[in-house]
């Protein structure tokens, strides 16, 4: 009967795609499939006798703990107009380079993305400050708007990253699950710091192609990026970039070489970065009270939501593998002419196509506890696996017709940008991202040298 966890699956995505909570439609259904599953004697309805054993672990995950940290990180930077401010400065400092606004743009967005980790509040300040600049430049709308989508999305791969830490807990489980498996009874672990370590080249790889897209866009259609090579600049231009880039760049060191460094684990380096932002919100005199309710009422929320969708992918996770979904996608994805690399290959098409309809969230709880112990039972890299996903799942913020960083950039656009415009101006940034994907599938280096080189 083990065709009848496929079944759930397909019931959980439909109900998604309804527009269901997620969190409510992980659990309800869920529990309702194995209420009749159990009625016709295909389930044992024990299994969900581990409930309660599974929801305290999640509350007491000390890696979880990072997550509302650097939630409230994030949504601090966001209220110190530091954003604001480095984006202006770099905008005057590349005003001699063809396409400058734009690179500005992109190592803005880097810059907020190793600071922040949130996608939602780039986009939604990027848009704000920079997309009606370049329109008013002359950008062509399809190039502004995918720009700022795709140094939006940087956040995604950046760390500290939301993804990577989520993607830390759920691989780190799913890898001591697979050596188990093996009859490996001393298995080894995976860390979130060693993702962050391993992102960060992938990451910069990408910041460097976005820029160089640009600069390219700049020299073959110079009608697409105008030329404001000689617009005045105010004198103390170098004080004005060294005000603006030391706090961003000092959080960024606080919280990264922390971690780095082996001073700190991912959830104490968070708790410096939340105490960092509070600082650089308070010397520009941005921080008061009414702020500081803002900010906690919008990270109770975001962090509850995250929290609810952890609670109920334990029950989808529990019916599913009672259902014997764990056998079943091995048998699948085992018996596969090519081995490992179809099997890869097949997982990394399901996750770009989810993408289209689902959240970074969802897939991960949902879909990743699934495949990704079978796939390691297969010898892949844990590490390596990890950024594959996170890349893959970057894209899906970008991908039309659900990518939320269209979402975010579309709700304080201009009225005057085109839907249109603003879908086709991501594709060549989802085919950059496309291509690091492969490039990393063909040379794993890329994501498993740097932490080999700092964690031997």
């Amino acid at each position: 009967m083990e065709w009848l966890s496929l079944l759930l699956f397909a019931l959980i995505f439909i109900a998604l795609l309804i527009g269901f909570p997620v969190a409510i439609t992980l659990a309800g259904v869920s529990l309702l499939f194995a209420l009749f599953a159990n009625a016709i004697g295909a389930f044992d309805i024990a299994f969900l006798q581990s409930i309660p054993s599974r929801i305290f672990s999640i509350m007491s995950n000390q890696t979880l703990i990072a997550v509302p940290l650097f939630v409230f990180m994030g949504i601090m930077l966001e209220k110190s107009k530091i954003a604001e401010n480095l984006l202006q400065t770099m905008d005057e400092s590349m005003r001699g380079i063809k396409g400058g606004l734009g690179i500005a743009v992109i190592i803005v967005g880097a810059l907020l993305a190793a600071s922040t980790g949130i996608v939602g509040a780039t986009v939604v300040t990027m848009g704000l400050l920079a997309l009606p600049t370049m329109l008013k430049q002359g950008y062509c709308p399809k190039l502004a708007s995918g720009t700022i989508c795709a140094a939006g999305t940087l956040g995604q791969i950046i760390p500290p990253s939301i993804i990577l830490i989520l993607l830390g807990d759920v691989l780190s489980s799913s890898y001591q699950q697979a050596q188990l498996n093996q009859g490996i009874f001393s298995p080894e672990t995976l860390s979130v710091g060693d993702l962050f370590v391993a992102a960060l080249l992938p990451g910069m790889l990408l910041v460097v192609l976005y820029m160089l897209y640009l600069f390219y866009q700049a020299m073959r259609h110079p009608e697409k990026v105008p030329n404001h090579l000689g617009t005045p600049v105010a004198p103390g231009l170098s004080k004005r970039i060294l005000k603006s880039l030391v706090p961003p760049l000092s959080l960024i060191l606080l919280v990264l070489g922390s971690i780095l460094g082996g001073f700190a684990t991912p959830t104490e380096a968070a708790s410096l970065g939340a105490l960092g932002a509070m600082i650089l919100a308070l010397i520009n005199r941005q921080l008061t009270l009414s702020i500081l309710q803002e900010v906690l009422q919008n990270t109770l929320k975001v962090t509850s939501m995250i929290f609810l969708i952890f609670i109920g992918a334990a029950f989808f996770s529990l019916v599913f593998r009672g259902l014997g979904g764990d056998d079943l996608m091995h048998d699948l994805l085992s018996d596969l002419p090519g081995g490992l690399f179809t099997a890869m290959l097949i997982v990394m098409i399901l996750l770009f196509i989810l993408g289209f309809f689902l959240d970074f969230i969802e897939i991960t709880y949902i879909v990743i506890p699934v495949v990704a112990p079978i796939l390691l039972m297969m010898g892949v890299d844990p590490i390596w696996l990890g950024i594959m996903i996170a890349i893959n799942l970057q894209t899906s913020f970008l991908t039309p017709p659900f990518g939320f960083a269209l979402f975010y950039l579309r709700g304080v656009a201009p009225p005057d940008l085109k839907t249109a415009d603003l879908y086709r101006g991501v594709v060549p940034f989802i085919g950059i991202q496309l291509f690091v994907l492969a490039l990393l599938a063909f040379w794993p280096e890329l994501a498993t040298w740097l932490p080999n080189v700092i964690y031997g």
